[in-house]
């Protein structure tokens, strides 16, 4: 039988002379949070010792004890140890000695005939509020150095793009926390791949669990993310898992977020917040014990304008944020990109690797790619798949891009009919002049291919190799 692990990483304290309160704060604490690293002390002279040896992150401190009180062990305790928060419980309900407790550095007072959901809320945000703290001081920490520490997990990304290999070091840090991270990017660019390379990042034990959660009713979504009980609706003739309990110990991805109802993203919201789910037709909770990854290509502000997201689900899951780039912001990756898809689609089809003609490079670089990495992937394959020569042209792409200038990119990356680049000049130029200057773009985009910069713009190269030499008499 697997062990069931410890929550939270570091010991809690309970320290209290009175026996029967300590067993029963510990068991409500357990069966409310899953709270189970617990250390019970029922002499106060022996605080400050068990302290000392370490590895306890909050304590929970009754006020009026003999040997020593609260109130005595309080400030030592503050003196030694201003890390730890300290939580004062009190047989009484005084406001004075509660102002005095907090002066003296308590992270909060509670009654001790308080409600339960009081108290270990209150103990949960101590655990947060330390757990942050502690991920804060990892992250400057590794903030300093310039090097990836698991290189090994961004390997399937091929890039050298420098913003991309900024998001590579901004995920290895924040993936030392444990709140939810969000993916957006157009459509094509990679998500899950960023999903696999945060799972690989952590110290997940775990699987990765991907569910794309577009078109899951608000039923359907409850019963794949938190399972049932047997009985709980008809056909449920047996228990059955759900997906956050399959992903404990490592990451849930949720992909396509934004396409979730607004009853579904309620549901999503109180995992997030309580860190604890219930199965369908069950009454005890269950603690959340995975990452949550989440991905979308929509824009979720404009959809939180627009009523159809909840804004505060925005925010739980705006914490940590990446925007992958689209391929045409990052297309110096293009030639790393074709010989990594090449080297694959020739061990898939047992042949040998096509060789890329040299004009390739600069005609694709003008194309938009609209469906970004996986519309190249597509492309290339599709190239291979149909050329009877080991030497790609431009001919074998023409199919999907259609002639040479047709759709190129334009510097604000829309396409070749986006806008009138004109109608912002406050200077308007001759036909001469704009002739001079859609030559030199041409030229410059098809790296001073003069074929390539004729296709561009729709004219023999022969008239185009005329021009230039009429520029240089």
């Amino acid at each position: 039988m697997q062990e069931t692990p410890l929550y939270p990483s570091y010991k809690i304290l309970l320290v209290d002379d009175e026996a029967p309160w300590l067993r029963s704060l510990g068991i409500i604490l357990e069966r409310s949070a899953a709270i189970n690293n617990i250390v019970k002390c029922l002499d106060s002279r022996q605080v400050m010792e068990i302290l000392a040896a370490g590895n306890v992150g909050v304590v929970l401190l009754d006020l009026t004890m003999p040997h020593l009180s609260g109130e005595e062990l309080l400030p030592r305790i503050a003196e030694e140890h201003p890390d730890i928060p300290v939580i004062i419980l009190s047989g009484m309900n005084q406001l004075e000695t509660a102002i005095n407790c907090m002066k003296l550095g308590a992270f909060d007072y509670f009654v001790k005939t308080d409600e339960e959901e009081r108290l270990v809320n209150g103990v949960l945000r101590s655990i947060k509020m330390l757990e942050l703290q502690r991920e804060n001081l990892e992250l400057s920490t590794q903030f300093l150095s310039d090097t990836l520490h698991c290189p090994e997990a961004f390997q399937a990304i091929v890039t050298q793009d420098p913003a991309m290999l900024a998001i590579f070091k901004y995920l290895e840090l924040v993936t030392k926390s444990n709140q939810p991270i969000l993916v957006t990017g157009e459509s094509g660019v990679g998500k899950e791949l960023f999903a696999r390379a945060i799972h690989l990042c952590g110290t997940c034990s775990g699987p990765l669990v991907p569910v794309n959660v577009a078109g899951l009713d608000d039923t359907i979504f409850a019963d794949t993310l938190f399972g049932h009980v047997k009985g709980a609706f008809t056909g449920a003739n047996e228990a059955r898992k759900g997906l956050v309990e399959n992903a404990s110990g490592g990451t849930l991805f949720l992909d396509e977020i934004g396409d979730l109802s607004q009853v579904s993203q309620l549901k999503l919201l109180r995992l997030l917040q309580e860190g604890e789910y219930i199965p369908l037709g069950s009454d005890r909770p269950k603690r959340l014990e995975a990452r949550i990854v989440v991905a979308t290509n929509q824009d979720l502000l404009a959809r939180q304008a627009a009523g159809s997201f909840r804004k505060d689900l925005y925010y739980r899951l705006n914490i940590h944020h990446v925007c992958i780039p689209p391929l045409r912001e990052r297309l110096g990756d293009l030639p790393l990109l074709i010989d990594h898809f090449l080297d694959e689609v020739a061990r898939l089809l047992r042949i040998r690797k096509p060789v890329v003609s040299r004009e390739v490079f600069p005609r694709l670089a003008n194309y938009s790619f609209p469906g970004n990495v996986r519309e190249l992937k597509s492309l290339l394959y599709d190239a291979v798949s149909a050329g009877k020569s080991k030497l790609l042209t431009v001919a074998d792409f023409e199919k999907v891009l259609g002639p040479a200038g047709k759709n190129p990119v334009r510097a604000n990356g829309g396409t070749g009919s986006a806008q009138n680049c004109f109608k912002q000049c406050t200077q308007f130029p001759t036909i001469q002049e704009a002739i001079e200057q859609l030559v030199s773009e041409a030229l410059v985009r098809a790296d001073n291919n003069q074929t390539l910069a004729a296709r561009l713009l729709g004219i023999s190269q022969p008239a185009l190799s005329k021009r230039l030499k009429q520029r240089q008499k």
